[in-house]
């Protein structure tokens, strides 16, 4: 597929000199003559396609398998063992026994502590390998996950090792002659659900605070993406992990997830992907043993530009904000909120940046979008895009497929959106940037909170103040001052409202997989109380 993009302009001009919105669709064109070549073969063989229970690669009981799909071309990677209700029976089973009869939660924090690092020093070791696999199931740059995902999952796991024997209650004053003190211990079997845009980078949130407080998991890969979550099942197994601590399963939502979900026999559920799945997940917890739910769900995130801001920076970072992952990030900067004195200055250089985003094959070298992750987000995104030039909005580039072959969109930017429009509210999760126009603080401050969402926001401005007064205002989990996306092992992330429920990451993320237990003992004649 193509590796650049090859612009050509051919300016469109209406009658007294001004561009109607359906003048700049065909404003400026893209080349896709480059997009025609052979997409490039990865270099990694696909060993592991079988569910990973209680120690072990396995066929799903009913012996059926799924393709996962190379979103370059549609076309099938492999064949992939499908686990349905029963195999979620067995993987609970595994776990259960795992932690009730196991080594793992009566193992030493310690023993945890070198085995968590003994599986991140293997994932570092097979950097290379890991990142094709992530590559070749999601569509995402190569780049991007060598250098920065995979990584950021070893960090993460050494984080975490780093807590495991860190991990304590307290001793608590009360009236009285008593010694009161709080136990904190491990929650059980966690079920844990991750999406396909990161899916080893989400497995790491999930599993490293869990493994760390002593828990045993099972685990439902995305049917898009079960490749990568596969591959590292057995690199914990060389680890050391003791059979049954972590099951893995891959399947669909309707059949697996759900049976996971509703499981009696599973102690706390995390999940991370929409937020109409999200309630549907609290349904069925709710009603089979009310287990606690983490919730990391949807968003619509703000990136405020404000009229002081460094327009150059606010322009690459809204760019990255939006576009990153093919926009296929549930915090994406996907609202750009510019001041009306900045406004036009920023749309230019906003549309000429995106002009120059380089388009094309994963594993080549420069490119920074890749293919959606399958037909239905295509064709999703592609309806969102249409809604918006129907709705009146202009579009000043980009709105097509990218070549034709694959899941590829061009870099779409809209100006002169509404607040009232669909792309300015619901989650798109694609590469669609809609820039809105505001005149002071008060108004872009109800504008920004008047959505369902609450995940992240960006504040680009010089003045203190002024990002200290939006950074209180704005109701979200994660705001950024002059930076977008910066993420770290020790900085929690979640979301208000219906962005979920719950915090991963850092130090709060271990107060999902713990459960506080207050043990009292009355003292005889004490020297003090």
């Amino acid at each position: 597929m193509a590796a650049r993009v090859y612009l050509s302009r051919s300016v469109h001009l209406l009658s007294k000199g001004k561009r109607s919105h359906l003048g700049r669709i065909a404003a400026y064109k893209y080349s896709t003559a480059a997009a025609v070549e052979e997409p490039i073969k990865p270099t990694v063989d696909v060993d592991h396609t079988k569910l990973f229970i209680n120690g072990k690669f396995v066929d799903a009981a009913s012996g059926k398998t799924f393709p996962t799909l190379d979103p370059r071309t549609g076309e099938v990677i492999a064949h992939i063992a499908e686990g349905d209700a029963e195999d979620i029976n067995r993987a609970v089973a595994a776990a259960r026994k795992a932690f009730d009869e196991g080594p793992w939660p009566k193992m030493t924090a310690y023993e945890r502590t070198k085995i968590l690092l003994r599986f991140a020093d293997l994932i570092e070791k097979h950097n290379d390998q890991i990142a094709t696999l992530e590559t070749w199931d999601t569509g995402k740059p190569y780049e991007q996950a060598a250098k920065v995902e995979v990584p950021m999952v070893v960090r993460v796991l050494r984080y975490y090792a780093g807590w495991a024997d860190k991990i304590h209650g307290m001793t608590i004053p009360a009236d009285g002659p008593y010694h009161v003190q709080t136990l904190h211990e491990p929650i059980g079997v966690a079920g844990q659900i991750i999406p396909w845009n990161f899916p080893l980078l989400l497995l790491s949130w999930k599993i490293g605070p869990a493994l760390a407080c002593g828990n045993t998991i099972v685990l439902k890969t995305a049917e898009q993406t079960p490749l990568s979550a596969l591959y590292v099942a057995s690199l914990l197994q060389e680890a050391g992990l003791p059979e049954g601590v972590l099951n893995i399963i891959s399947g669909f939502g309707a059949s697996a997830g759900a049976s996971l979900c509703s499981h009696m026999d599973v102690d706390k559920l995390a999940f991370t992907g929409s937020t109409a799945t999200g309630k549907t997940i609290l349904e069925l917890a709710a009603k089979s043993n009310l287990k606690p739910v983490t919730l990391e769900l949807g968003g619509k995130s703000p990136f405020i530009v404000c009229e002081d801001a460094n327009i150059d920076t606010a322009v690459e970072q809204a760019h990255l904000a939006l576009f990153f992952n093919q926009g296929q990030c549930c915090c994406a900067g996907s609202r750009t909120y510019v001041h009306e004195k900045v406004y036009d200055e920023f749309l230019e250089k906003a549309k000429a940046r995106a002009l120059k985003r380089i388009v094309g094959d994963p594993f080549k070298s420069g490119t920074e979008q890749g293919p959606q992750i399958d037909s239905k987000q295509f064709d999703k995104i592609m309806k969102y895009i249409r809604s918006g030039v129907d709705g009146g909005a202009t579009l000043e580039t980009g709105g097509e497929q990218f070549g034709k072959k694959g899941y590829y969109i061009k870099p779409t930017v809209f100006s002169n959106v509404k607040d009232d429009m669909l792309i300015a509210q619901d989650e798109i999760f694609g590469p669609v940037q809609s820039i809105l126009k505001f005149k002071d603080l008060d108004e872009v401050i109800r504008r920004a909170n008047n959505t369902r969402y609450g995940l992240a926001a960006g504040v680009f401005s010089q003045n203190i103040d002024t990002a200290n007064t939006l950074a209180r205002a704005l109701r979200v989990g994660t705001v950024w001052i002059n930076c977008f996306d910066r993420f770290d092992a020790t900085i929690p992330f979640g979301g208000y409202k219906m962005s979920g429920q719950g915090r991963e990451k850092g130090e709060y993320g271990l107060r999902n997989y713990l459960q506080v237990k207050a043990v009292v003992t009355p003292l005889k004649n004490p020297a003090w109380l």
